[in-house]
């Protein structure tokens, strides 16, 4: 199983955590954060948000933020699920799964990796709004989160 999927078609998370954890006895963890896509953004509805990507250029930038939660952690497997085209509210978009042997290991991957996601990840994001079409920008508070790894970033 690859460690990174950018795909269209939703996921079954019972399937993915039990395929990211057959076989591997030395799992006493798994920590999985499942992201929706809302209907609210900046205080205004949204009816459909639409997500673009640069084919292998995004699956390399993940593979390398999975390379650095491995100097940091101890991790036994990974899996990350981005979903790219148009979606609506209340559907999956992400999925980041970590196992470990400990718990807290698996908690600070799964986070550090949805921190790192959510900032450097190349993903662009588009929601429709009864204002019309509107690119999303990444958070400071975004950028923040990121930063209490160590890792500075600047896109908001």
């Amino acid at each position: 199983m690859p460690r990174v999927s950018i795909q269209t078609p939703d996921f079954d998370l019972s399937a993915e955590v039990a395929a990211l954890r057959a076989g591997d006895a030395r799992v006493g963890a798994v920590c999985a954060f499942v992201g929706t896509v809302r209907d609210r953004n900046d205080g205004q509805s949204v009816s459909t948000m639409e997500l673009e990507h640069y084919p292998g250029m995004t699956e390399k930038a993940i593979e390398a933020m999975i390379d650095a939660a491995h100097q940091r952690f101890s991790m036994h497997g990974v899996r990350v699920i981005h979903r790219v085209g148009v979606l609506q509210p209340q559907e999956q978009i992400v999925l980041v799964a970590v196992t470990s042997a400990h718990r807290g290991e698996a908690f600070q991957a799964c986070e550090f990796l949805m921190d790192y996601l959510k900032t450097q990840a190349p993903f662009w994001k588009k929601e429709q709004t009864p204002d019309g079409a509107r690119w999303v920008d990444a958070r400071v508070s975004d950028d923040a989160a990121l930063a209490r790894w160590g890792i500075r970033a600047a896109n908001a």
